[in-house]
């Protein structure tokens, strides 16, 4: 087993065991390791600060804490995508491309942005950002009409 510190590209940072370091290559190529905080895949080994050995002889090894048993490998959903799929996965993420760059990214300014069009502050234009679940919730209920981006697997990367 390999202890790891990671960081997200959010610059939160946590560790992980993995088995071995090519079980920690596979698992971040297949995007499974995520950010505890944020959800992202996009996670990076951080600067390890080295392990020195103790000088006192007080706590013996056998008195020393095991390492807390690792929870096993969540599942995935997993699937096997047949041509007609593939080619909606294509279209998809046209769709998103043609999004991202014929919009304005307001990031986290989505809902108010939102909202000053819908309300004739500003003028309409096309934008796309983040909001959270309740702020995606609130502009529903608000009437104003958003979609979520197309978001695929191997986007993550």
């Amino acid at each position: 087993m390999i202890r790891y510190t990671l960081v997200c590209n959010k610059r939160h940072e946590f560790e992980s065991w993995f088995a071995s370091s090519a079980a920690y290559d596979k698992q971040l190529k297949r995007a499974l390791v995520n950010c505890p905080v944020c959800g992202t895949a996009k996670v990076e080994k951080a600067i390890m600060r080295p392990r020195l050995a103790r000088t006192d002889t007080s706590t013996a090894p056998e008195a020393m804490p095991a390492p807390a048993p690792t929870a096993p490998e969540p599942a995935t959903p997993v699937a096997m995508i047949s041509p007609q799929e593939q080619e909606f996965r294509q279209k998809l993420r046209e769709l998103r491309d043609h999004l991202v760059h014929n919009a304005e990214n307001v990031g986290p300014k989505f809902p108010e942005e939102a909202r000053k069009m819908h309300y004739g502050e500003t003028e309409h234009r096309s934008i796309y950002g983040i909001a959270t679940p309740q702020d995606a919730k609130d502009l529903h209920e608000e009437g104003i009409e958003f979609s979520p981006l197309p978001v695929l697997p191997d986007d993550r990367n």
